[in-house]
């Protein structure tokens, strides 16, 4: 096996580790959202040893889990954590290449690739949704709200002609 292909299962094994840890860290982010829905109190470091000692995980990787709630039992997200912060970044740069090539080659990873697209949405201040905020309310007058003035919802003419008109369903 050449240099290359070894390198390049080196960046299958971060890209897979990556994208295990986001899958994770998704899980447990549904757990957190329906625990506050439901008004449950969930002991996550419990709940990731009770996964461990099943019969289809059984991951060492679940105790890292559990020291990570052991460290801060309110951790909003894993990625907060100081142990899975540093694996993610150990990884990234392989987990973008595997992507980048495959997508190259017109091979779909989609786990890896959404997983990956998640990560960036997640340590991102500002995303391009104020795009679509704008095209939803040029094609339907669904209103967008500025950042500069939270909870004020408007709508905008886009053609300058035809009139203001707002779906007052979308009306906050």
């Amino acid at each position: 096996m050449s240099n290359h292909s070894l390198e390049f299962l080196e960046y299958l094994g971060q890209a897979l580790y990556a994208s295990k840890i986001i899958s994770y860290a998704q899980g447990f982010m549904l757990m957190r959202e329906a625990a506050k829905q439901h008004s449950w109190k969930l002991n996550y470091g419990s709940i990731a040893l009770m996964w461990r000692g099943g019969c289809i995980i059984r991951s060492v990787f679940l105790g890292n889990i559990k020291a990570a709630y052991d460290k801060n039992e309110s951790l909003e997200n894993l990625l907060m954590d100081n142990f899975f912060m540093d694996a993610i970044n150990k990884c990234q740069q392989g987990w973008r290449k595997v992507i980048a090539t495959a997508s190259i080659y017109g091979v779909p990873i989609p786990c890896f690739s959404t997983a990956l697209a998640f990560y960036d949405g997640y340590r991102s201040k500002r995303l391009p949704a104020n795009l679509i905020q704008a095209q939803r309310d040029y094609f339907g007058a669904h209103t967008y709200e500025l950042l500069e003035k939270p909870g004020e919802w408007i709508h905008t003419n886009w053609t300058g002609h035809g009139g203001n008109v707002t779906a007052s369903t979308y009306q906050h």
